[in-house]
């Protein structure tokens, strides 16, 4: 009778708890959201502006913000590939920030895709005649994009200390470098440079190429890589570094900077960006224009480029006005004049050249000085084409592979092949019809297929929809996460889908797999990423393995040495990456101190050589991978039980003989499926390859399949074909890994 009386119990709460749940769910969902503010108008910026620029435009929106209590800003920074890559893909899906703040190139791209809107409807001209014309960026007789920030150029930066009058022409600079190169402690290795800066990167390149008379593209945007100025200013380059030793043989952006801030550089050619932190590094420094090459009396002009805001596409009408006066309100005298004063840029407001501090600033007349010889970055697309052309033939003559000669022709070559690429328009009339009906076919057959599966599925529906009710979020949140964007890449795979494509593409059928399959670059970076795959998976496993059996002995400090080996998988990616980048200096990397000091072997160009860039990210890569492997195998260690150790011993087995025959098939079905792990990932490891080897560098000669295809995505807006790229990856490690199981039998029993 209890017994009865429990059990109607009991069904009677899952009844009540059966009608009530769902509705406790949504009031907890409804009580849970905030209710929104509609008398406050929200406006989000994305920038890429450093720390110091941040720390400024935060006391100018905090001070917006009080003076205008229904508007509330948020600023949010994004590095500069980031920014433009992520403003591109959030626009497209009709999302994104109201205001995007940048340097003018990006202009060329948001344009072309419709994603910002045009600002000459919204500012009269009054209110833009009070503006420099080189602030007010157009496109096709359009306004863009307006910038409180003029310049974003390179100039000759000195130490005042070594340097008492900047060289005037390139003659001097070599007379000057080479008075200030020494090696001040007679140990053999230089300590102070006469120059130094980020000459790998071609942005960095330009002003020589401009001074020897040359320029990227003519009247009608056709490259002009090919000619005796890129010659001579790739020659030029090299013999700064090789014959007049000036410069050091390997110097990235971050170790030229810090060279500088530590006094052991008398010169650094940088961006108005970088200034004000030489001066807080307590240099005292001055700005000077790049020199004249006296060969051709030109001055080694940096491109130009304007830093502004421009308004998404898709920003709420309604906030028109507020945005507007947010415009307004940075864009103001007072707020330039405070910017010029803290960061030591030039502003863009025309009063404000008649300011006392503007005029009298030394380092602002100069850097005015080196505006009026600059060059206007072209706002462009097919300025990432160039970048991308160029970037591998440079690096190419830099590490000794090729003739400046070769390396301009194939500049031009590539530069064209990538324009063309880039704003290819594929169409196929009727792909997009035969492509909807082998669709609906498709579904159809998979209808018909799954017929008795949907039977029961409904049938179980009906009688207890509770459960699926309860994995009803779970589900949606599948299919907008995993499932959607599977199935619309997959779309996009057979599209024409590109930067002149973004909003109109059609479906043109197995075009992009033919062009994938075509190219001879895919098999040279498979057979790369296959090589880089199974090397690191190799020691991963190895290692990894290796330490789980010394941690599953009784040793002293276990806890410890435990902790210490799991380090480099618990420290994220990124910093990691960009330690072991600073660590394979060729000059100042610890690899080759201790190479030099306890092997006496010649340092190593770990960064300037393809083959030893690719072992670079390979040992980076094994770094942060092995600590996995190891706590899996420590875990399936620590679950074999020990008698079987113990009868072995009975039998006299040794300890190799116990290791192949217990531990190694009792391991295994846990290895097995994190060695298949551990292949997906380290295929699809992007962020190794592109921070160690900086994009693939030296000459695109570390990229793996998902970089390359990263860089065809983003570099030149290739989204179908990228898509297309993408796909083929996934049946790779699809076969790859269904093969590996199936011949290493790992979902069969251990016993």
């Amino acid at each position: 009778m209890q017994l009865n009386f429990l059990s109607f119990r009991i069904h009677k709460r899952i009844l009540v708890t059966k009608k009530i749940l769902p509705f406790l769910t949504f009031l907890f969902i409804l009580c849970g959201c905030s209710k929104k503010d509609n008398s406050v108008t929200e406006i989000t910026i994305w920038h890429q502006m450093r720390v110091d620029e941040r720390e400024v435009l935060q006391r100018q929106l905090d001070q917006f913000m009080k003076l205008n209590p229904t508007i509330r800003v948020t600023q949010l920074y994004k590095e500069t590939e980031e920014l433009r890559s992520g403003f591109i893909i959030a626009a497209i899906g009709g999302q994104g920030p109201e205001l995007v703040y940048g340097p003018q190139d990006q202009v060329g791209p948001f344009e072309v895709m419709k994603i910002i809107l045009p600002l000459d409807t919204i500012f009269s001209t009054e209110i833009l005649n009070k503006f420099n014309d080189k602030a007010l960026i157009y496109s096709n007789n359009r306004l863009w994009m307006i910038a409180d920030k003029l310049g974003n150029h390179l100039a000759l930066v000195y130490n005042k200390k070594l340097v008492k009058n900047p060289p005037r022409t390139d003659k001097e600079l070599i007379e000057i470098g080479k008075s200030l190169t020494k090696d001040l402690n007679n140990d053999g290795k230089i300590d102070q440079y006469g120059l130094v800066w980020n000459y790998t990167e071609p942005f960095f390149f330009i002003p020589f190429l401009t001074g020897f008379g040359g320029w990227v593209f003519d009247e009608n945007l056709n490259p002009t890589l090919d000619n005796q100025s890129m010659v001579k200013a790739l020659q030029f380059i090299s013999d700064l570094r090789d014959k007049y030793k000036i410069i050091p043989g390997e110097a990235d952006y971050d170790v030229a900077d810090v060279l500088f801030k530590e006094g052991r550089s008398g010169m650094i050619i940088n961006g108005d960006w970088s200034w004000a932190s030489y001066g807080k590094a307590g240099i005292d420094y001055g700005i000077a224009p790049l020199p004249l090459i006296l060969e051709t009396g030109l001055y080694a002009a940096p491109m130009i480029s304007a830093k502004g805001y421009s308004i998404n596409a898709n920003v709420n009408p309604e906030k028109i006005p507020a945005i507007k006066k947010l415009f307004e309100f940075l864009l103001s005298p007072e707020q330039q004049l405070e910017t010029a004063k803290k960061l030591n840029t030039f502003p863009t407001r025309i009063e404000l050249y008649e300011d006392p501090f503007i005029k009298e600033n030394e380092i602002l007349n100069n850097s005015r000085r080196q505006i009026e010889l600059g060059k206007p970055m072209p706002i462009v697309p097919e300025m990432r084409a160039v970048w991308d052309a160029i970037r591998p033939s440079y690096q190419a003559v830099l590490g000794g592979a090729m003739s400046p000669h070769d390396a301009a022709k194939l500049m031009q070559i590539e530069t064209t092949k990538k324009i063309r690429e880039m704003n290819e328009e594929v169409e196929s009339p009727h792909a997009g019809m035969i492509f909807n009906f082998i669709s609906i076919g498709l579904v159809i057959l998979l209808l018909i297929l799954s017929r008795k599966f949907l039977y029961l599925f409904f049938s179980d529906l009906k009688k207890n929809h509770f459960p699926y009710l309860l994995a009803l979020p779970a589900f949606i949140i599948m299919i907008m996460v995993i499932l959607y964007p599977f199935f619309y890449n997959i779309l996009l795979s057979f599209s024409n889908m590109s930067l002149r494509r973004i909003n109109d593409w059609s479906i043109i059928g197995f075009t992009q797999y033919i062009k994938v399959f075509s190219e001879p670059i895919f098999y040279n970076v498979f057979l790369k990423t296959l090589i880089w795959t199974f090397v690191n998976v190799f020691f991963h496993v190895i290692i990894g393995v290796f330490l789980a059996l010394l941690l599953n002995r009784n040793i002293p400090g276990k806890t410890i040495f435990r902790t210490l080996l799991i380090l480099p998988w618990a420290i994220p990616q990124y910093i990691v990456a960009l330690t072991w980048r600073g660590m394979f200096n060729y000059e100042y990397g610890a690899i080759n101190l201790l190479i030099a000091k306890y092997l006496a072997l010649s340092p190593v160009e770990w960064l300037k050589s393809p083959l030893e860039a690719f072992i670079a990210v390979i040992i980076t890569n094994v770094w942060l991978g092995f600590p996995f492997m190891m706590v899996i195998a420590l875990g399936a260690l620590q679950s074999i039980p020990h008698e079987l150790y113990e009868a072995a011993d009975i039998e006299g087995a040794n300890w190799l003989h116990k290791l192949r025959k217990i531990t190694i098939p009792l391991i295994k079905p846990v290895m097995i499926p994190a060695i298949t792990l551990g292949i997906i990932w380290t295929f699809n490891n992007l962020n190794v390859i592109w921070l160690v080897s900086n994009a693939g560098e030296p000459s695109d000669q570390t990229h793996i399949l998902v970089s390359y295809v990263y860089k065809a995505a983003f570099n030149l807006y290739r989204y179908g074909y990228a898509a297309a790229f993408s796909m083929v990856i996934f049946v790779i490690l699809l076969v790859m890994s269904l093969t590996f199981l199936k011949r290493t039998r790992a979902t069969e029993a251990v016993y």
